[in-house]
């Protein structure tokens, strides 16, 4: 298969403590080349540096999730410009609004959402996008902020928000739930939506995609879920999977970090 990229994966998670260069070794052998570990809160960033700095292929991104609201403060907006200028991340996040989760302030969620479109901007980084139930709020935002590109991860919205989306030079990830039958909005969406903006992911070790459904995730199964999008839309497998990789490496720009 030709070169696979997770578009995100947690490999920091607590899940893989135990086998976590068994689980990369496993991808490598799926044929996934690069992986992009997006984090979660301020606490995490040292052990997800260390974690990417371990192996060949893995590239962190520093954020602020909206579902880690609890765990913030106001001060890890200056402590993330701060990470971000000295260490150089392909991405800022994961960020990004949560209307699902009950009990999450969204005026508290939508202010480091701001401050984490405006560094992205300021650096000319793309954002990994968290859009649960707010992709609309979340479309509003990069509209407002503006000059930004980057992905919405785990898209589950309309086809009419994925325009608006594919219009402000975002791209689509899309993982495990896109491989149950169940899924019919998603996987007509993936059938037919312009693979320049598609993006592979995981969400590991969440989301299995329906053969490991109730099981934990991991990289390797990227390749399940690029065999059932190629499927979806009776496309070669090795087609869907080097599209989708170049479109990774376009968009984080992981040629010109290999070269330096």
């Amino acid at each position: 298969m030709a070169m696979l990229v997770d578009s995100h994966v947690h490999l920091d998670a607590p899940e893989f403590d135990a086998d976590r260069d068994a689980v990369l070794r496993r991808a490598r052998e799926a044929g996934v080349t690069r992986q992009i570990v997006p984090a979660i809160h301020a606490a995490g960033w040292p052990a997800l540096r260390e974690i990417c700095a371990s192996g060949d292929g893995l590239h962190p991104a520093y954020g602020l999730h909206p579902m880690y609201l609890s765990e913030h403060r106001e001060a890890d907006l200056a402590a993330l410009r701060d990470w971000v200028e000295r260490e150089r991340p392909v991405a800022v996040g994961e960020c990004g609004l949560d209307y699902f989760v009950e009990g999450l302030d969204h005026a508290a969620q939508q202010r480091y959402f701001d401050g984490q479109l405006r560094l992205a901007r300021e650096f000319d980084l793309p954002v990994i996008v968290h859009a649960r139930r707010a992709v609309d709020a979340v479309i509003a935002s990069i509209r407002r902020v503006g000059g930004l590109r980057g992905v919405v991860h785990s898209f589950s919205g309309s086809p009419e928000q994925a325009r608006q989306l594919w219009d402000l030079s975002f791209l689509l990830g899309l993982g495990g739930p896109v491989t149950y039958e169940r899924a019919r909005r998603l996987r007509k969406l993936a059938a037919s939506m312009p693979l320049e903006f598609l993006l592979l992911e995981t969400d590991a070790p969440d989301q299995p995609d329906a053969n490991i459904r109730g099981q934990r995730n991991e990289p390797a199964r990227l390749a399940a879920v690029c065999e059932a999008i190629a499927a979806l839309r009776e496309a070669p497998v090795d087609e869907i999977a080097r599209i989708t990789g170049a479109n990774a490496h376009r968009l984080f720009r992981l040629d010109a970090r290999a070269a330096a």
